[in-house]
């Protein structure tokens, strides 16, 4: 394995911070949207009710598939954890604006605030324990598919990460 130094360490660490950054927001922000539904109808086959939580949750195997396969499993499984860190801070926030009472002049009075964010400490707990299933075992499963190809045929791994990703959705 090459060392990176000086511009290169920088441009690596940088790039770990995106991946980062585009992976938790993509995770709390799911947690966030969850109870907004949409009807998807594949090929015209069967009509799917589907939480829009559910759009930025396969970005977050992807993004764990890359950092494990550039930086690391060590740095994907940190990921994980730092996912979850951000997802339970982000709940506290929530729980300490919904018992903030609204001014008068609020346009989002208490009742309303309480009915979008109300139901998200039950969504995000239940959510973050298949999370953090799906994403550990995410994580082994491409690292077996990387040694059993001896880190050719990248795509396999891929694929089968992306197979994984979609089914535990």
């Amino acid at each position: 394995m090459k060392t990176l130094l000086g511009a290169d360490l920088r441009k690596a660490n940088r790039i770990y911070l995106v991946l980062a950054a585009l992976f938790i927001c993509s995770l709390v922000v799911s947690n966030l949207i969850f109870q907004k539904f949409f009807y998807w109808n594949p090929l015209g086959l069967f009509n799917f009710e589907i939480s829009v939580g559910l759009l930025p949750y396969p970005i977050t195997f992807l993004i764990t598939d890359l950092v494990s396969e550039i930086y690391g499993r060590r740095k994907a499984n940190d990921l994980v954890l730092a996912g979850i860190f951000a997802s339970v801070f982000s709940l506290g926030i929530i729980y300490v604006a919904d018992a903030a009472p609204a001014t008068d002049f609020s346009a989002i009075k208490d009742d309303v605030f309480n009915k979008v964010f109300g139901a998200t400490t039950i969504a995000v707990i239940a959510s973050m324990l298949a999370y953090l299933f799906a994403q550990f075992v995410d994580i082994q499963i491409y690292h077996f598919w990387k040694r059993l190809t001896k880190g050719k045929i990248w795509y396999s791994r891929y694929c089968a990460a992306i197979t994984f990703s979609l089914l535990s959705t």
